[in-house]
């Protein structure tokens, strides 16, 4: 006979060290090993998260999960005492806020802290794009906050009805919860993510060390005075102040989270999400990026000049960043270049063309002799097709000549994440068929710049998903603060009598 053993006797207990090189299952039959340095660093109240999908080992020192903790329990006692606050008070704290960064002596020490970080980034060798807050993203963040202030109270709006002989079911939004929130150096981030209160929820900011003082000082000198004028509950909006990278591994694990947000490069991003789903809280993910653009056999030339010259004007997810042209069209394919080369002069900068493919290259030199106006990246196969270009100044995409339409659709389908896909034709038999046989959330037959939640919808965006792992279930590809809900459903009985 074999003996049963209960859970929680002798086969279980508190891991309070680890030894380099002991084995960590993960996956069912997979293991990892703990590093000297892990093993060093790990003491007894630690906590370790195996990535269960790519075996990762996460340390998260106590002290960071008593930070984390902190935050998220201050959010959750916010979150039930903002469903006694009224509507207007939320819209007065986004004018507020949005006040203070208008104001030009909290503006200064807002950017005396953003200097600090800028110049200790750019001494590190990180990139500044986003980092730095210039009068544009002041604009834009007040502007943020301004839609935020004019959207209606959506935390408990009625969907639908459902009507009985005798009695009701009426179909309401309701706030979720706690947001968690991880970005990377994007001081913007705060206008767009605070617009969770918008639908009576929470947030907790965890922002990139490279930024940290730019946030600290967001917080102290325009955010939590805007809380404090419009008597909001100061858990509202919570910033885990570690510049621990752990930091983020412990409030996307916390189990009082209702959903978990990431914004930053793919790597980092799908990390995090890996560790909230399988801590059981729901993920939106916003980190691979880079549109695709297919040029169809009737493509005006002009015009796709234009198109593409303004889908690099910078480098953001929404930035072309694979070209196919068909193969006989050599005015279109030069019509690309002179587009992306415009875009490059904007810049004062060189443009950089990645050619993929068997023939892009041989037609290139071909067309060019020896005389290129860009720096010529030659790739034997498509497996580069899949590589997003991270880069500043230099505009840089993958190009790539194609038989066909369906050709150029069936290494979109196999290569991109599944993101931003442009068709540009005068067909629209073309366009329609590429939209019929492409997986991406955001199509178009012009620029790739378009998406963005503020600049196409009018509302501040927490981010952009792709399909890259499927489609997204019960929502957009653009994830804004009132898009934030789960549903309740309310039965009113007239007829005490009424029984199944």
């Amino acid at each position: 006979m074999t003996r049963m053993v209960e859970p929680n006797q002798q086969n279980q207990g508190v891991l309070d060290s680890l030894v380099e090189g002991q084995r960590i299952p993960f996956g069912g039959n997979r293991w990892s090993a703990v590093s000297a340095q892990l093993a060093q660093d790990f003491h007894s109240g630690d906590s370790l998260v195996v990535v269960q999908d790519r075996g990762d080992l996460l340390h998260i020192p106590a002290s960071v999960a008593e930070i984390a903790n902190t935050a998220v329990t201050n959010a959750q006692l916010a979150f039930a005492q903002l469903a006694a606050i009224e509507g207007n008070q939320i819209s007065k704290f986004f004018d507020s806020f949005a006040t203070n960064l208008e104001n030009e002596e909290i503006f200064h020490q807002i950017k005396i802290a953003n200097d600090i970080d800028v110049e200790s980034a750019i001494q590190r060798g990180r990139s500044t794009t986003r980092l730095h807050i210039n009068e544009k993203m002041r604009l834009d963040m007040v502007a943020a906050l301004h839609m935020w202030r004019d959207l209606p109270d959506t935390s408990s709006a009625g969907v639908e009805t459902v009507t009985h002989d005798s009695w009701t079911v009426e179909v309401h939004k309701a706030p979720l919860g706690v947001v968690g929130f991880v970005f990377e150096g994007r001081p913007n981030v705060f206008a767009d993510a605070t617009g969770v209160l918008r639908s009576g929820n929470t947030v907790v900011f965890r922002i990139g060390s490279d930024a940290l003082n730019t946030a600290r000082a967001i917080m102290e000198f325009a955010l939590v005075p805007a809380l404090h004028e419009n008597d909001l509950p100061l858990g509202c909006v919570q910033l885990v102040d570690s510049p621990e990278r752990s930091a983020g591994y412990a409030l996307f694990s916390h189990a009082a989270l209702s959903l978990a947000v990431a914004r930053g490069s793919g790597e980092a991003v799908a990390q995090l999400g890996a560790v909230a789903r399988q801590s059981g809280i729901p993920v939106s993910l916003h980190g691979t990026g880079g549109a695709w653009s297919l040029v169809g056999q009737t493509a005006d030339a002009q015009d796709l000049a234009h198109v593409i010259s303004h889908s690099l004007e910078r480098k953001v997810c929404n930035t072309l960043n694979v070209c196919c042209v068909p193969l006989d069209r050599h005015d279109l394919l030069l019509s690309v270049l002179n587009g992306a080369v415009l875009a490059a002069k904007a810049r004062q900068a060189k443009l950089i063309v990645h050619a993929a493919g068997p023939f892009s290259s041989q037609v290139l030199r071909e067309m060019y002799s020896s005389t290129f106006l860009f720096d010529l990246v030659e790739h034997e196969d498509d497996d580069v097709l899949a590589t997003e270009w991270e880069w500043d100044n230099h505009p840089e995409f993958t190009l790539r000549l194609v038989s066909d339409l369906d050709e150029a659709i069936e290494l979109f389908n196999t290569y991109s994440p599944h993101f931003v896909l442009s068709v540009i034709s005068t067909n629209q038999a073309e366009v329609d068929h590429a939209y019929k046989s492409t997986e991406s959330p955001f199509f178009g037959n012009g620029f790739t710049r378009w998406v963005d939640g503020q600049y196409a919808l009018k509302r501040p965006e927490l981010g952009l998903s792709n399909w890259q792992n499927g489609r997204l279930f019960a929502r957009g590809g653009i994830l804004s603060g009132d898009g934030v809900f789960t549903t309740r459903y309310v039965m009113t009985q007239s007829d005490p009598q009424q029984h199944r």
